[in-house]
């Protein structure tokens, strides 16, 4: 007998389970704030006015093989067998209030977590002149086999937001049945680039791209003082850069050896790694997400069996905002990471 594939429609996928032959779109248990309905304030405000949440961190220098390096900030207990990695997204880092929201999270069911900073993304630069990017999941995946070496038998997940989920998806396919990490969460993954990349360049879009521009470009300046760029990178059209097409054009793709910055999208997008991802997997993103449209999204056949994505209706772009019991805001998808990283990898 012939098995049926499950529905991949939202209201009908089921959770996979090892006979799947691929992963599942289920509809998200997000609902906003009433008074944070829309794409907008679920992206800004919190950003804007949610207060930094507190977290101690220890920090740790990780060389690496290539002579450079990249920090790192622990938090939760010293020891125990379960560490969280989490990774930030485009211009975020320990600061970022997503991360350490989820961070508190963890640390409340007792797990050890520690935050990358991407390469380039500490406050001193790092001693080469490539920094992080959407596809450089070296560094990440340099840290999980650490962690393994360290510790042969600590169980390894991986949480990351945007830039981050993009950089977590990728490594998770790229390693395939070698990956060292037991389980995974990535919110608001931007699957096209391209595709985002063109959606930020238009109406009120074009709002969160100016600001992320301006930081890149201070990022850039920051670290061609220390370490100045190569001759083949054209640093005037990179200061003069208003959106990221002319922006990985001229300073992303010849810096990482990709051709221009289509062939860097085209080869960084984390969409085609997808099906090779072999560990259980939480995607959670929103359909009115002012970085990218839902085309980005992937359909179930692109999943590996193990990989659930979650799409919302609504929830913006790393926001997730919703009511508590008094209105007070709750930050979902930190709740919801960490419910599932629990579940997927209990103590």
């Amino acid at each position: 007998m012939t098995q049926s594939k499950p529905s991949t429609r939202l209201g009908d996928a089921a959770e996979p389970t090892p006979s799947t032959a691929h992963g599942a779109i289920v509809p998200c248990g997000f609902e906003p704030h009433p008074l944070m309905r829309g794409p907008h304030a679920q992206t800004v405000l919190p950003t804007l006015l949610r207060p930094t949440p507190r977290l101690t961190l220890r920090a740790e220098r990780l060389e690496l093989p290539d002579g450079d390096f990249v920090d790192l900030g622990w938090a939760g207990p010293e020891q125990g067998d379960r560490i969280a990695v989490l990774v930030h997204g485009l211009t975020g880092g320990f600061q970022s209030k997503y991360l350490r929201g989820t961070a508190r999270r963890l640390i409340a069911r007792n797990w050890r977590v520690v935050a990358i900073q991407l390469r380039g993304g500490s406050d001193e630069p790092n001693r080469h002149p490539r920094g992080y990017h959407h596809g450089d999941t070296g560094d990440l995946r340099f840290l999980w086999q650490e962690l393994q070496r360290r510790e042969p038998g600590v169980r390894v997940a991986a949480v990351g937001w945007s830039m981050g989920a993009n950089i977590v998806l990728k490594a998770l396919g790229e390693e395939g049945d070698a990956a060292p990490v037991v389980a995974a969460a990535a919110g608001c993954a931007p699957f096209r680039l391209e595709v985002c990349a063109s959606k930020l360049r238009k109406g009120t879009a074009r709002l969160y791209q100016k600001r992320l521009m301006r930081d890149l470009v201070a990022l850039v300046q920051r670290k061609n003082a220390a370490v100045p760029v190569p001759d083949f990178v054209d640093l005037e059209r990179t200061v003069r850069a208003v959106d990221f097409f002319e922006f990985d054009d001229a300073y992303t793709a010849p810096m990482n050896g990709f051709r221009d910055a289509l062939d860097y999208y085209a080869r960084c997008e984390c969409a085609p790694f997808l099906k090779d991802i072999r560990r259980p997997t939480l995607i959670v993103n929103a359909r009115d997400d002012p970085f990218m449209t839902p085309a980005v999204l992937p359909s179930a056949d692109m999943l590996a069996p193990g990989v659930t994505l979650e799409v919302s209706r609504r929830g913006g772009h790393v926001g997730f905002v919703a009511a508590g019991a008094r209105g007070e805001p709750v930050f979902w998808m930190e709740r919801r990471f960490a419910d599932y990283l629990e579940a997927a990898v209990p103590a």
